[in-house]
């Protein structure tokens, strides 16, 4: 070798052993800015031996590792195999957990396919696995790993809407019952005499400070905290003391009777209504992840609208499926646009839906109805033979109130796709058949006017031979056409929406004719209850229940006057006081509204003489 090569050899090795000494010492600044941006992903832990001695051998080659188990699940999965594919999944997330992809399988797999592989007698099993898969996706790669990606806002909106909000699991019902079941308690305030009813409810929420310390500079809270670590060492532990002062609300024989005592001591003081306020946020924002601040801003955008008062909007129901669907799908609508020079991909176009439907759900399945049910079962050892089994069953029925809502959001999603024609089509195919309804179900419930104009702007924006006809004979063949293909939303607007124009009559005092609609809906719970006799997962409850919402429903319709509704009440007294004793709390609001309109048309009145 000559002298020439042997001096570049040397130089370029310096070099090469230079930089590596330069690296090298760049190392513990640039972990330490990985572990400030949360970016450390080599420390997997709770994997099997194999696993972890191939992820240290392969060291750059992880991701060839991650390839073949993503290769493996996605066969295992074909093959019908979810368990196993799960396992693989949850090995893919350790390794790569910025992969949105994997979490996406891993939770659509936990609540699409292990869940039903499950037999539906074991619904408290079904609902553990729908669960672990949006809390994956809610506690670790959205709360943990702080990924936002859309793909995963996206499957958590539609596990909310699709698979609890459906009705295409045998389970729904209990999947909808658990989840009201955890959110009631944190949606009612008694001590603030506030609920979810009540706007002022999440605006106090949002309000609420957050973490422990933070409520805790109130000396009278603080008076209270430490009364209730004093009575029970449940207590002791901050970071349990929301949940356990939930539970003390909820059942104080599970603690020691000096802490009942303790709330006893403090009830009605404002150190009691702050802290009960704060608890429920507190639980809202770090178990369930909803922040009330954006709660509240969703209410005022998509919540049903106020018959009385137009412009303002009323709090969603939040014990409702499509309440969270819409929530998490706007949240990751809004990361999506922070980035404004994006091309919006189909991930964004099926979460903007997500919105659109879980909007017209609210619409056509919005109140939520649920009741205590008891049932004879056999019993050996009873006296009788049998013994009386207690549980809950929850009824969806239609909220006339959302229809603005829906119209102003699905009216702004079109806009936003004005460009792309074959979405754009599609968006507003969807539309037209959601006005189709909206306008059939309020002239079934008496608004003929409302459903006049929304017929109005079908055969406006519509140029089509269905809509050249008159309001009511679209509304027969609607009437036909919904019969001769009933589902359980259609069964469930029919028999609601005649009952609620049956008391409209009644109320008039066209007897005939509101007999007449009662008639025609029981015909349409007796025809839809025989064509789908043995079907739990989409049955209806028995008519007279029905009749009796259908009853509340008219009472709570503020687009009548607070005479007419009086004046179906002055009827029931006279021919069902039984009855009309139950509905006195409505004859009451009613006659407190009534006496508020005249006190402000008297204003109106005396404003205009001067």
């Amino acid at each position: 070798m000559r002298f020439r090569d042997i001096i570049i050899c040397s130089v370029c090795i310096v070099l090469a052993v230079g930089l590596c000494i330069a690296a090298g010492v760049q190392l513990d600044s640039i972990n330490r800015q990985r572990m400030d941006m949360n970016l450390v992903i080599d420390r997997p832990e709770n994997i099997p031996p194999s696993l972890a001695f191939a992820t240290v051998a392969t060291g750059a080659f992880r991701g060839l590792v991650v390839d073949v188990l993503w290769m493996r699940a996605d066969k295992l999965k074909e093959e019908g195999q979810f368990f196993d594919a799960r396992q693989l999944a949850e090995w893919i997330t350790i390794l790569q957990p910025r992969f949105a992809s994997v979490w996406e399988f891993h939770a659509w797999n936990m609540a699409y396919n292990i869940s039903v592989a499950i037999p539906a007698s074991q619904q408290e099993q079904r609902w553990r696995w729908v669960r672990n898969g949006y809390e994956l996706l809610r506690d670790e790669a959205i709360g943990k790993f702080r990924l936002k990606n859309i793909t995963l806002y996206h499957e958590m909106a539609r596990i909310f809407q699709h698979k609890m909000g459906g009705v295409s699991d045998d389970v729904h019902k209990y999947y909808k019952l658990q989840l009201a079941a955890a959110m009631e308690p944190l949606l009612t305030s008694e001590d603030n005499q506030l609920d979810w009813r009540d706007n002022s409810y999440f605006e106090a929420l949002a309000e609420a400070p957050v973490g422990l310390s933070g409520i805790a500079k109130d000396p009278n809270v603080a008076s209270l905290i430490k009364a209730l670590k004093s009575a029970d060492p449940a207590f002791s532990d901050d970071d349990d003391l929301v949940s356990n002062y939930l539970s003390l609300r909820q059942n104080s024989g599970r603690f020691a009777p000096a802490a009942g005592e303790a709330i006893d001591d403090f009830r009605g003081t404002d150190a009691l209504k702050k802290l009960d306020i704060f608890a429920k946020a507190d639980q809202l924002r770090k178990v369930w992840k909803l922040d009330p601040a954006l709660m509240a801003d969703l209410n005022s955008t998509y919540g049903p609208v106020d018959f009385t008062d137009p412009n303002t909007h009323l709090p969603l129901d939040w014990r409702h499926p499509d309440s969270h669907a819409i929530y998490w799908a706007v949240k990751g609508l809004r990361i999506a646009a922070q980035e404004e020079s994006r091309n919006i991909e189909m991930n964004e176009t099926n979460t903007d839906r997500i919105v659109g439907h879980s909007l017209q759900n609210l619409f056509r399945n919005g109140k939520v109805f649920i009741r205590d049910v008891s049932l004879d079962v056999p019993a050996e050892n009873s006296p009788q033979g049998t013994q009386k089994l207690m549980f809950k069953e929850v009824f969806l029925r239609p909220d006339l109130r959302m229809f603005d809502s829906y119209d102003r959001s699905v009216r702004k999603i079109l806009e936003k796709y004005k460009d792309d024609k074959g979405t754009y089509e599609s968006m507003r195919n969807g539309y037209r058949n959601m006005l189709k309804n909206a306008a059939f179900s309020f002239y079934q419930s008496g608004h003929k006017t409302q459903a006049q104009k929304i017929y109005n702007r079908l055969r406006q924006d519509y140029d089509l031979p269905e809509f050249k006809v008159s309001l009511d004979v679209f509304a027969r063949r609607r009437f036909l056409e919904e019969l001769e293909n009933i589902d359980i939303t259609n069964a469930r607007e029919q028999i609601s929406f005649l009952l609620r124009e049956s008391y409209f009559l009644y109320a008039i005092r066209d007897d005939e004719a509101a007999y007449g609609r009662e008639t025609m809906a029981k015909q349409i719970h007796a025809y839809y209850t025989g064509k789908y006799l043995d079907e739990n997962r989409i049955d209806l409850p028995e008519f007279e229940l029905l009749r009796y919402l259908a009853l509340r429903d008219f009472l709570d319709d503020t687009q009548f006057v607070p005479d007419l509704r009086l004046g179906l009440l002055a009827r029931i007294e006279i021919e069902r006081p039984a009855l009309a004793e139950q509905l006195k709390p409505y004859k009451e609001q009613l006659e407190q509204l009534k006496a508020k309109l005249r006190q402000q048309e008297q204003e109106l009145i005396k404003s205009l003489e001067r």
